[in-house]
């Protein structure tokens, strides 16, 4: 990309869920003839746009975005293929690099390198599966603590996803997660190289501003999507079917749960889900920018801010 040695190479926007990185990331895109790209794991697939809060078409009018729904739903995607892209991305485009999301993984991936991680055989993703389904998350937990207890202590233990990851890393190559995080690749862009901003916010005052985004997504097509979903043969345990809301509306379209109860469940497990992110992000982002968004911040005068440093 084009630019003076003294500007950052890119600008980078974490935050939890519903905390305004895509509104700031375009606010900067517009000002600074900026690309924004996407990273945020859900964000990636074709089948959610409403539930993942995906941009919209007339956002995306604004300013290139890339990145962004061009996975199909039963594609294997992950850190390696994101990485993979995003290089890619960035080789071709004059413009400033935006990168947003809420995945930290990405993020640390980006700025200090990506573990050289064999491929996961399909016959252990698919055992891996079974034992979740029929054991639960409990059993990862129990044979990590045993095995790899090193692995399982840098892992969030209520993310059963993160657990089966785990045990199957261990399961294929002998060697477990830590082992191969101690020997990451080269970063495509290191982390002095960019702006890094964290979005954090109150509390109280983000669980109000998911509760809100999600009332307006039950207006906006998520009911929709859910019953597109449905007839399609819906399937829990694919990666691109984990957005938030989705088994709990196609619960109550089975009849399994009233459609409130539903609403309010996936309210729930958003809440839990940002407190996962913030965790997540006090532990390794610490060197980044904090932006405290429950003091009001005016975010205009501080895209202006940002706008001045790079002259």
């Amino acid at each position: 990309m084009k630019g003076s040695d003294m500007s950052p190479r890119a600008i980078l926007i974490a935050g939890p869920t519903a905390s305004g990185k895509s509104s700031l990331a375009l606010g900067l895109a517009k000002k600074l003839n900026g690309i924004i790209i996407n990273a945020d794991a859900l964000q990636v697939y074709d089948n959610w746009r409403v539930l993942t809060a995906r941009p919209s078409d007339a956002e995306m009018s604004q300013a290139p975005h890339k990145l962004y729904g061009h996975i199909g739903k039963t594609q294997e995607y992950s850190v390696g293929h994101w990485i993979a892209e995003i290089t890619a991305t960035i080789a071709e485009t004059d413009c400033l690099p935006i990168i947003t999301g809420g995945t930290g993984l990405y993020f640390g991936a980006l700025t200090h390198g990506l573990s050289a991680i064999p491929a996961t055989p399909n016959a252990i993703r698919t055992e891996g599966n079974r034992i979740r389904l029929d054991a639960g998350a409990d059993w990862f937990r129990h044979h990590l603590a045993e095995f790899d207890p090193e692995t399982l202590q840098t892992l969030d233990q209520q993310n059963p996803a993160r657990l089966q990851r785990a045990w199957e890393v261990l399961e294929a190559t002998g060697h477990g997660l830590s082992y191969w995080h101690a020997r990451p690749t080269r970063p495509l862009i290191a982390l002095e190289e960019t702006m890094p901003i964290l979005l954090n916010w109150n509390v109280n005052d983000l669980n109000g501003r998911i509760d809100s985004r999600f009332d307006q997504m039950m207006k906006n097509g998520a009911v929709e999507e859910c019953e597109t979903a449905r007839r399609a043969g819906f399937d829990p345990d694919l990666p691109s079917n984990r957005a938030i809301g989705a088994r709990e509306i196609i619960d109550a379209f089975d009849g399994n749960i009233a459609m409130q109860d539903a609403v309010i469940k996936a309210k729930i497990l958003t809440h839990q889900f940002a407190k996962r992110q913030r965790t997540w992000f006090r532990s390794k982002m610490k060197n980044w920018l904090q932006l405290d968004m429950s003091t009001k911040l005016d975010l205009a005068a501080f895209a202006d801010e940002i706008v001045t440093s790079f002259g």
